[in-house]
């Protein structure tokens, strides 16, 4: 097939492509429907990037108080999208939400908060609009929870920014936020690939065994992280010289392998005399502040920590040009964790919990007694009224630290994402984080937490997407076969039919847990073959990002979404539109053996047993039961649309897109967004083509 390639030019991108926007031409060419109402004085969080002036008329669609609480009285059929980084479902409503960045793993239905804040809901229903609370504390969301019909919004103060939005459908909703909030961030092209990772690989020899155990089973790697025990006694910025004797010499060698290593970073600075970083920070007073002005003790993985001040510009800068002792031995990629910020305990509170204990196993422990110990002793981890007790130093006032929570971790990755644009003008680097709040989607991506080797978990992930998207996080995904727990051989297989298509793709697991690196597995064929197909997908997968993130549309949509007079659709919670010619429906359920899906118009099914292994069939708009063996990977291509195909590469350094082909309807193109895959700004070398 011959490609017909056009390069797409920065200053011609609207001349010459009407269809393609300048991302950075702010709200040009488009009606604004965005009113921006200010409540009390909010603190600046950077989340929205237009200047915008403030409505002088009345807040539209919500009643308030004036107090920090918003109401607005829910119709039966209304459907409430968004929150980001949530548990349940793809519609939110029925439960309570608390937007409050929190280190918990353990998520069950139960949960109120997990590791980010994303504000922006999308109310569809006999009103259509989307409103954005910018608010950097607590703030509550009771989506029918209390009252089926009533959502009920309070943040914890009235010093907040309220967004309303309206629009000509949902789409375009989201399109005018994302506009409004900058454009998401875009990683180095090798980032798509497959990531192994374990807390646990301890030396460079695990490493190497990792590559060469993968090299042998024939399945293709990009990168391998390295978790907290690359460290010297975990703190970051250093290498554990006896596990890790050349770090430089590992780095390029597993690069001559088509290999990236992509090490942690953490938010807590281990208190040690001599240790550049603490005595950096103290010397300058970079750390946050306890209410006596010395500098906040916490404890983490090191023990007792300090906690850089990110939402001061110089200690943001200090602590950014840290990452360079990794980037000169050769690193390209990080992680940033633990940066809510986890605390394990306090040595106040740790102090109170001891005491407390003595007392109570000093005598016959009864029920009451023996709750109130373990009480005690798991709410030392993460205690919300431990944030009460530090502050931060803004523009010479302090601030507390529970008032402006939830931009720790956004700030954290600016951080690292200013400083490597400096210390690497060159490319772009591989970065995401735990922790977030909307804006932190243009310094980098965010997997989607620490989760569990269970069933569940893998629909929780596939229901983010969406509301992750609305955000502007596009680069995301989830611990591939599970973080925590032990995994089974049927989980990871059905948990990679889904992994694959999501722009990060990495197997996580911890320490203590079963090793679940894919060639230890008896189906260890089928596992590769899911891999390979993912890198037969990634030209589709890359190309659909891009749009996305030039376009500021959604790369993962609801069926609702695209189909919106389909009130089957709306219903839909298991199902999602990727870019605009595939749908994925995953398996999720032990022992299941297929599954029914619903088709809101015709689509090609395609079953594929390897890259080069696949059956079509054309089925019928309408609801379909779909057998799916545990060895086959099933999705479907749109109603006369085809995607590209390649062979798949050891690695993305090795893929080739002459080897492209089309799959799909006959007669049907597909325009193919490229550039070099590494250049900071992409529309630098932008192409498109049609096949």
């Amino acid at each position: 097939m011959i490609l017909s390639y056009y390069i797409i030019q920065k200053e011609k991108l609207q001349g010459q492509c009407p269809h393609i926007q300048t991302p950075r031409d702010n709200l040009k060419g488009s009606a604004i429907m965005i009113k921006k109402y200010v409540f009390g004085t909010p603190f600046p969080t950077n989340a929205v990037v237009t200047e915008m002036e403030t409505a002088k008329d009345k807040l539209p669609f919500l009643e308030t108080d004036n107090q920090g609480t918003f109401n607005y009285a829910l119709s039966e059929n209304d459907i409430v999208y968004g929150l980001g980084e949530q548990i349940r479902g793809i519609n939110k409503r029925g439960w309570q939400y608390v937007s409050w960045n929190y280190d918990n793993p353990n998520h069950h239905e139960d949960t109120r908060s997990l590791y980010g804040s994303h504000n922006f809901i999308l109310i569809r229903g006999d009103v259509t609009f989307g409103a954005f609370f910018d608010y950097a504390g607590k703030m509550e969301f009771d989506i029918g929870y209390t009252r089926r019909d009533l959502m009920q919004i309070k943040a914890a103060k009235n010093d907040l920014v309220v967004y309303i939005i309206t629009g000509e459908n949902e789409k375009d909703i989201v399109k005018q936020f994302r506009k409004i909030i900058g454009r998401s961030y875009i990683p180095p092209f090798w980032a798509f690939g497959y990531g192994q990772s374990r807390w646990g690989y301890k030396t460079e020899q695990d490493i190497r065994e990792v590559a060469k155990q993968y090299q042998a089973a024939g399945i293709p790697l990009d990168s391998i992280y390295l978790d907290i025990d690359y460290m010297e006694r975990y703190k970051d910025f250093t290498v554990d010289t006896e596990r890790f004797p050349n770090l430089k010499a590992l780095a390029e060698d597993m690069k001559q392998q088509g290999i990236h290593l992509v090490p942690i970073i953490d938010a807590g600075v281990k208190i040690e005399k001599d240790y550049d970083v603490y005595e950096e920070g103290v010397q300058n007073n970079y750390f946050c502040k306890n209410a006596e002005g010395g500098d906040f003790v916490g404890a983490v993985w090191p023990g007792r920590v300090h906690f850089p001040d990110f939402l001061q510009p110089d200690a943001r800068k200090w602590f950014g040009k840290k990452y360079a002792v990794l980037t000169e031995q050769g690193i390209d990629g990080f992680w940033n964790d633990m940066n809510e910020p986890a605390i394990f305990y306090t040595e106040d509170r740790l102090a109170d919990t001891c005491a407390e204990i003595e007392k109570l196993t000093s005598g016959n422990m009864g029920i009451q007694e023996y709750f109130a110990f373990t009480g005690m002793v798991a709410g030392l981890n993460g205690n919300i009224g431990d944030y009460d007790k530090f502050y931060h130093n803004v523009d010479g006032k302090m601030v507390k630290h529970s008032e402006v929570h939830n931009l720790y971790g956004m700030n954290m990755t600016r951080s690292a994402f200013e400083a490597l644009q400096e210390i690497c003008p060159e490319k772009r680097t591989l970065f995401f984080s735990r922790s977030s709040y909307i804006g932190a989607h243009r310094y980098g991506g965010i997997w989607q937490g620490d989760n569990k080797s269970w069933w569940s978990h893998i629909l929780q992930s596939m229901q983010q997407l969406p509301a992750l998207n609305m955000a502007g996080f596009l680069f995301t995904g989830c611990d591939t076969g599970g973080f925590g727990c032990d995994t089974t051989e049927d989980l990871m297989l059905r948990w990679l039919q889904y992994s694959l298509f999501t722009p990060l793709f990495r197997n996580h697991a911890a320490d203590g847990t079963r090793e679940q690196e894919l060639y230890r597995f008896n189906n260890v064929a089928a596992a590769g073959e899911m891999v390979k197909i993912r890198y037969s997908l990634i030209p589709y997968l890359y190309s659909e990002f891009l749009k996305a993130a030039l376009h500021d549309e959604m790369m993962f949509r609801p069926l609702a979404f695209d189909f919106p007079e389909d009130a089957e659709a709306a219903q839909v919670e298991d199902q999602l539109f990727l870019g605009n010619e595939l749908m994925i429906a995953p398996i999720y359920k032990q022992n299941a053996q297929g599954r029914y899906v619903y088709l809101p118009e015709e689509m090609m099914l395609v079953r594929m047993k390897s890259y080069d292994n696949y059956e079509t069939e054309i089925l019928p708009k309408g609801h379909h039961y779909v057998p799916v063996a545990l060895d086959e990977l099933v999705f479907f291509i749109r109603n006369q649309k085809a995607i590209p195909f390649a062979e798949p590469a050891e690695s993305t350094a090795k893929t080739d897109l002459s080897t492209l082909r089309l799959l799909g309807y006959a007669d049907a193109s597909y325009e193919l967004y490229t550039d070099n895959g590494v250049s900071p700004d992409p529309e630098d070398s932008l192409s498109v083509s049609i096949l």
